[in-house]
């Protein structure tokens, strides 16, 4: 098998725009946004973990996608990030949910000729982590480091010849779209819970609510406590450790994790790319261990991340920029707990207390009264035990997807080497299943 080496202009697809660079700043801006429209991709949909994520957009008017029409991408396009987290690419999928989307500022697109190359495994070979430091040792410093259209254009990529590049990209992508169908699962397993929980406890439709006496605009037996009244004694309500105590330089490959805001996506610890620290740091720092049971809240930026602590998580640590809230169990279910935080009242509540003139930012003594709907705890149970099930699943498929990550990641550099035949690799694949 001949492998070449080419500049990534010359994958470039001939038609116009095939590979450019984001608006100027003036050309989109917040003002442009609207309701609905055209989406404008952002770092948020070229996740760490999946090829792209095809949600949580903000939109311009499709006058407004029309002006920029040289930084339109379509489905099967690449996007590469300019700056912020360097070496960050995604695939728009061929089955996208809309026709055409507007790359941001901070980002780059790609049309690929397929007789040169297949976008897929130009996408793979971007998630190399040699590609990756590539990229990072050709970054600009002069103020936020970034790389440019110029640089991305003569950036080298080896690449042998399509039809092998589909094949190996079939193996890889067979990986993603397991992990992809697992996250679908997961969503609407989550959704289902949520609902019960609006049911029950938002809209006041709970088993029995036909009988039930109304005081003050709540079932009797209902009351409206302070969190802090509901979180064990001493250190319910802690905040993560701060800079002081945990410096970059503590970080190890292996060791303890930490889980940082970053880290808090869907509600859960999403593990890949979490930092460590060893364990006699950790110990040192004991205090922000979290158990079983405690929630950890994102205190920066993005207020109201949050993700609920599985046994599997037991003595990770709860890192800067994070509050835990540790659960008195004689007064409160975990798991009610949990998912009352992110009851639209709560969230509302707690975000509104936030300050900051730049980020938003939440300490334990703002969070000690918010107020928190607590039913009985007969009816709390009642709702976990309803509940559970689908987080049990969610937590399988969970560490499902953290294998089949961790196979996939084994295979890429090899395939994308050429060390290993895709037709191997196939093999062992369906061995593995």
């Amino acid at each position: 098998m001949t492998w070449r080496t080419l500049p990534l202009d010359e994958t470039k697809a001939s038609v116009p725009y095939a590979f450019v660079g984001g608006p100027f700043g003036s050309n989109l801006t917040t003002r442009d946004y609207v309701d609905e429209g055209v989406p404008v991709i952002r770092g948020n949909n070229l996740p760490a973990d999946a090829s792209f994520i095809d949600d949580d957009f903000v939109f311009v008017s499709e006058t407004k996608a029309d002006a920029l029409r040289s930084n339109n991408a379509y489905p099967g396009d690449l996007v590469f990030t300019q700056r912020g987290t360097l070496g960050q690419v995604g695939l728009i999928p061929r089955e996208a949910r809309f026709p055409r989307y507007v790359i941001s500022q901070s980002q780059m697109k790609l049309t690929v000729d397929p007789d040169v190359a297949d976008s897929r495994f130009i996408y793979y070979y971007f998630r190399l982590p040699a590609t990756v430091q590539r990229i990072v040792s050709h970054a600009l410093t002069s103020g936020v480091p970034h790389i440019n259209l110029g640089i991305l254009r003569d950036f080298k990529a080896t690449l042998p010849d399509v039809r092998q590049q589909g094949r190996i990209a079939d193996v890889l992508s067979t990986y993603d779209e397991l992990i992809e169908n697992n996250r679908r699962r997961m969503a609407l397993l989550e959704d289902a819970a949520r609902q019960i929980y609006r049911e029950w406890f938002v809209r006041l439709r709970f088993p029995g609510h036909e009988h039930a006496r109304f005081r003050g605009g709540l079932p009797e037996g209902w009351e409206r406590l302070p969190l802090d009244s509901v979180c064990s004694d001493g250190d319910g309500i802690q905040t993560g450790p701060f800079g002081s105590q945990l410096h970059q330089c503590d970080y190890s490959e292996e060791g303890v994790p930490v889980v940082m805001p970053k880290d808090l996506i869907d509600f859960r610890v999403a593990v890949e790319g979490i930092a460590r620290i060893p364990e006699a740091l950790a110990a040192k720092l004991s205090r922000h261990r979290m158990r079983a049971g405690d929630t950890v809240y994102g205190r920066r930026g993005d207020i109201g991340r949050r993700a609920f602590i599985s046994p599997r998580q037991v003595d990770w640590m709860c890192g800067t920029g994070c509050l835990r809230i540790r659960p008195n169990p004689a007064a409160v279910n975990a798991r009610y707990l949990f998912d009352t935080l992110g009851s639209p009242e709560t969230a509302g509540t707690i975000a509104n207390r936030a300050k900051g003139a730049t980020m938003p930012n939440l300490n334990s003594t703002l969070l000690q009264s918010v107020p928190i709907l607590v039913a009985p705890r007969r009816l709390q149970d009642l709702y976990v035990d309803h509940v559970e099930p689908m987080f049990a699943m969610n937590e399988a498929l969970s560490e499902q997807n953290q294998k089949l990550r961790a196979a996939r990641d084994l295979l890429l550099p090899r395939l994308m080497s050429g060390e290993l035949a895709a037709s191997v690799s196939a093999r062992l694949y369906c061995i593995s299943r």
